[in-house]
């Protein structure tokens, strides 16, 4: 790609048809999109504004990541309604796949290190899984699970064929996780992560938590130390080629803090959590508003979108 485009002609859709004639500068190489509450709508939904604006992105040569505490069988579905070639970053940076599966970065989560953490949340293993980096058939485990609980009932439908159970839990730790991973309301979920940095062995995982206060429901992902968005996102960028400030990142909650920090060009949504509306980057539209399009033209392609 080209680093400076002479002219930017603006036609398509009634936008004005002047002819701008400047230089416009176009660091952007690598843009890394959040998905829940980012890329998707409030109905779980790509707008084609976004399908749209990646697809032209990736047409200049911009790599496109899709950063998501999601598993990649749970995540690949949206990449795929793209129609462009993504990269795809999981479980909150645990994993790093093409759209195809194949794995470039992997780095688990030590078995050892899944038993104590599961050892002291005993009193939260009705919201516990052990999650895997398996073809299909027990990559999420329970101890229990709640089927009575709408949001757990609807979770089970829709990865039942990933989703086995043991008890106890540990016993299915006969291999490095991926993550141990608790989910329930945001109190709940936050008494967790207190629980967790409580641990003397704090040093040897990371958590990642993601919190939807106005649905009161709340994730936390323990990985790897080494483990996070932000620096799974470094560790790619390096393979790559790609400086910092040739990154753009979009995110809309606490588990998108540390990519937003790594990169060059840090995005929130509108409908971000507070603590990232404090920090002063840039804000663009909302998820229902197509915000990731807005973004993506405004700071990597150069034009305003068209109305």
């Amino acid at each position: 790609m080209d680093d400076f485009y002479a002219t930017t002609v603006l036609l398509a859709n009634g936008c004005a048809s002047a002819i701008q004639l400047r230089w416009l500068r176009m660091p952007i190489r690598l843009i890394a999109i959040d998905i829940d509450g980012t890329l998707l709508d409030s109905q779980w939904k790509v707008p084609e504004a976004n399908r749209i604006a990646i697809a032209e992105a990736v047409a200049r040569g911009i790599e496109v990541a899709l950063v998501t505490g999601r598993r990649f069988d749970f995540a690949a579905p949206i990449g795929r309604q793209l129609g462009a070639e993504v990269t795809m970053i999981v479980n909150n940076g645990a994993l790093v796949k093409s759209i195809d599966g194949k794995t470039h970065l992997r780095n688990l989560l030590p078995a050892a290190v899944a038993r104590t953490v599961l050892a002291a949340t005993e009193s939260f293993i009705d919201g516990a899984a052990v999650v895997f980096d398996r073809l299909r058939e027990n990559q999420v485990i329970f101890e229990k699970l709640n089927l009575e609980d709408p949001s757990r009932r609807g979770y089970y439908e829709r990865n039942k064929d990933f989703i086995s159970f043991c008890s106890p839990l540990a016993e299915c730790l006969t291999e490095d996780p991926i993550q141990v991973m608790y989910t329930g309301p945001v109190t709940m979920v936050r008494d967790v992560a207190a629980t967790l940095h409580g641990l003397r062995a704090e040093n040897q995982f990371a958590v990642a938590i993601t919190e939807y206060e106005a649905r009161n429901f709340a994730l936390a992902d323990v990985v790897h130390p080494g483990v996070s968005k932000g620096a799974t996102l470094a560790e790619w960028a390096a393979v790559q080629g790609y400086a910092r400030e040739e990154i753009m990142a979009i995110g809309d909650n606490l588990n998108d803090r540390e990519m937003l920090e790594f990169a060059g060009t840090p995005v929130v949504m509108g409908n971000c959590v507070p603590a990232l509306k404090t920090i002063g980057w840039r804000q663009t539209l909302t998820n229902d508003e197509a915000g990731v399009a807005a973004a993506i033209h405004t700071y990597a392609l150069g034009v305003a979108p068209c109305a």
